[in-house]
């Protein structure tokens, strides 16, 4: 078998019903195309969900001040004094699976340098809490437990900060004032964006706990406590031997309410996470339904091709031409279809994919997998339902043709007697 020869008979045949074709070709373009779009959008959009749990921290952990309802009196959140640096000491040295802790001392505050003023907030913690919440240092050095040790005027600023207070001016090593507390900038950070809540994790300052608790705030206890966890699996259990270990030290009894709140915000992240996942897969079932339409297109013209050339096929069948050389001579149309929509499909949804990120500001990743498995899928499924119907059509031009070929032979019998008598 001459497969060369075929492939070339096969695009004559195309070529001669081009507006057929064309629309054949653009049916199974289509679904690739979406199928692929599909993929990389929905990939991106976990890829922007994964984002976001990353920046909540290290397997966070987050113990917050302040009970619901302590002695019938619903307090919120910050409004209690019984967090203690203590307490956090206590968690890192007892709860095994939790491997680093920071105390949490914040609240608004105005920030100075020169004639530049802005409004912010601050965070007042220990060194480990840029581990823990996976803050990474853009310029300088972050402080040290020393500079924590002595409540040392020192801090580090996120890019927000830096961009209204020091303008394209280099902050490190300048000295600007916190609350009328001159501290020096000591590094700035690289940038998150903004946060789930929709608030700019840039727009801070960062400096000793101790820092802010006696020469900002004026107290001796703890808004939060920050703790990251050994593993993500490691998060619930940490925060319930936490839980159990606050209520100890802080001496309440079984039927009195927790005077601290644990949060667990990647909870929700992962909830929208998974809603994301299962809405990718949903929208991948729907756009392969183009790609059983697209097959069904050139079924139904691969059927009209075999109407119309049933001649073509007894004269084939005439000169010697075997069932399977002419079921693969319609088969190598129906794959020159499946080839050319398929790499038009291909191309179109990676423009498409391409386009659609630039318009969103979202990272695209193409998958390979989806355009191989897209490809795959869209020649197999109009090879099958194409040879399905080119069999039952056969059936019934052999059927024709065999009617044919007995009227001819008896035509054939009859002029012989004629001639004979």
């Amino acid at each position: 078998m001459n497969y060369a020869g075929l492939l070339r008979s096969a695009l004559v045949a195309l070529t001669r019903n081009k507006m057929r074709s064309l629309l054949t070709v653009l049916g199974i373009t289509i679904g690739i195309a979406a199928v692929i779009c599909v993929v990389a959008i929905g990939k991106a959009g976990q890829a922007r969900v994964e984002q976001q749990l990353n920046n909540l921290g290290d397997n966070f952990v987050w113990i917050e001040a302040g009970g619901r309802a302590i002695n019938g009196v619903r307090t919120g959140t910050h409004d209690t004094k019984t967090l203690t640096v203590s307490d956090a000491i206590a968690i890192k040295n007892q709860i095994s699976i939790i491997k680093s802790v920071s105390p949490n001392v914040d609240d608004p505050v105005q920030v100075v340098y020169g004639n530049q003023n802005w409004h912010t907030s601050y965070r007042g913690v220990a060194p480990e809490y840029f581990e823990i919440k996976r803050w990474y240092v853009d310029q300088g050095a972050i402080f040290s437990q020393d500079d924590v040790d002595r409540a040392a005027d020192v801090c580090v600023i996120g890019r927000s900060v830096r961009e209204q207070v020091f303008g394209v001016d280099d902050p490190v090593g300048k000295v600007m004032r916190v609350n009328n507390i001159p501290c020096k900038v000591v590094a700035t950070l690289v940038p998150k964006g903004l946060s789930l809540s929709g608030q700019d994790q840039d727009d801070t300052v960062i400096l000793p706990y101790t820092t802010a608790q006696k020469k900002i705030k004026g107290i001796t206890w703890l808004d939060d406590i920050l703790c990251s966890a050994v593993s993500q699996d490691a998060v619930k259990t940490a925060g319930q031997e936490a839980t159990a270990l606050l209520r100890d030290r802080h001496h309440l009894r079984p039927e009195q309410e927790d005077d601290f709140n644990i949060r667990n915000p990647e909870d929700i992240i992962q909830a929208q996470l998974d809603a994301s996942k299962t809405l990718t897969i949903l929208l991948i079932a729907i756009a392969s339904v183009s790609l059983i339409v697209g097959g069904i297109g050139i079924m139904n013209v691969m059927l009209v091709s075999v109407t119309e050339r049933t001649r073509e096929i007894g004269v084939r069948v005439a000169v010697g031409a075997t069932e399977e050389a002419i079921q693969l001579q319609f088969l190598g149309e129906s794959i020159m279809l499946s080839l050319v929509g398929g790499g038009a499909g291909v191309l179109f949804g990676i423009l498409g994919s391409y386009l659609v990120g630039q318009t969103l500001h979202w990272p695209m990743e193409m998958s390979i997998e989806a355009i191989l498995v897209a490809a795959m899928f869209s020649i197999a499924v109009e090879s099958f339902l194409d040879i399905t119907r080119q069999e039952r059509r056969h059936c019934s031009i052999r059927l024709k043709l065999c009617d044919t070929s007995k009227a001819r032979e008896n035509l054939w019998k009859r002029r012989g007697n004629e001639d004979q008598g």
